[in-house]
């Protein structure tokens, strides 16, 4: 059907706060409270009616279709909606995998606001927020974007903050197998770090203080992904001796990490050098919004 696609930006984020509770939910859940900004490096979801549900990559995954979180988001909106979800799905990536950077996550915010906009449905309907929670604890983020914390088991939006837009962020990630999730929560689990105070960096965030808010980047998952991955503790430690380096933490569980940076030169500095010892990097900002149409 030409001319009905739509395009769709579904940027990255990374974590400014990360602490992770041993007390678990009754689905199994970690207690979590996570504090995510979006970043300037997205994946392009292509959306367009068709006769069946299909999701493609570029390049190409090595998994089937049906585990992609972006058609399981497809499934989930048929199912809360009472609509066949018969569209067809091709996702550009460029948020690397197993990075900590939320690329499923986002690529499934995206398609739920893509049917949205078929659909004729509000994103705000309360039946989106269930559906983004039940995909991944990422995704009801995504669909807002703004820096925002979120509790529960990091899936229930609390707060939405003022965007840094603009702010230089490296991102790196070493040349090494990516650190599963549901490992590092292994390994947290009997590491048991505890979770740095999170009030002063929501504090700085209320009162837009960039200052106290880099002063409070802290991620309490750090520890188990560097264990695990032994080239995750050598790429943070690395990224935290570059010149202008406000603030530093991995991405989530890992693998990639991040250093927020006085200036985009500094940024861009730290990518190259990365690149220089065989490191994926790139030089990001730190954006205003989750997904949005771009084209279509």
């Amino acid at each position: 059907m030409a001319g009905r696609f739509i395009l769709i930006s579904a940027p990255a984020k990374i974590n400014l706060y990360l602490g992770v509770h041993p007390e678990t939910d009754e689905r199994g859940y970690h207690r979590v409270d996570s504090v995510m900004t979006a970043i300037d490096l997205a994946d392009t979801v292509a959306v367009a009616p068709s006769d069946r549900l299909s999701v493609n990559m570029v390049p190409p995954a090595d998994f089937p279709q049906e585990q992609n979180s972006a058609y399981r988001a497809a499934e989930a909106m048929g199912r809360a909606f009472g609509r066949e979800p018969s569209f067809a799905i091709l996702i550009d990536k460029n948020i690397p995998q197993q990075a900590g950077l939320g690329g499923p996550s986002a690529d499934a915010a995206a398609v739920i606001l893509g049917i949205c906009h078929y659909w004729g449905i509000d994103a705000s309907d309360a039946r989106i927020d269930a559906v983004a929670r039940s995909i991944g604890a990422d995704v009801p983020f995504f669909l807002y974007g703004p820096p925002a914390w979120c509790d529960a088991a990091g899936d229930r939006m609390r707060e939405i903050f003022r965007p840094l837009t603009g702010t230089p962020v490296a991102l790196v990630r070493p040349d090494a197998p990516g650190v599963a999730t549901a490992e590092a929560y292994r390994r947290f689990d009997e590491l048991a770090t505890p979770a740095d105070e999170l009030e002063p960096l929501l504090e700085g965030l209320r009162e837009h203080d960039e200052v106290k808010i880099f002063s409070h980047v802290a991620n309490n998952l750090a520890p188990a992904s560097c264990e695990l991955n032994p080239a995750v503790g050598e790429a943070l430690a690395w990224i935290r001796e570059q010149p202008e380096v406000r603030a530093a933490n991995v991405c989530g569980s890992g693998s990639c990490v991040f250093a927020v940076c006085t200036t985009q030169m500094a940024a861009n500095a730290i990518a190259r050098a990365a690149e220089e010892r065989g490191w994926w990097s790139h030089a990001a900002k730190m954006e205003k919004s989750g997904p949005f149409v771009v084209a279509g």
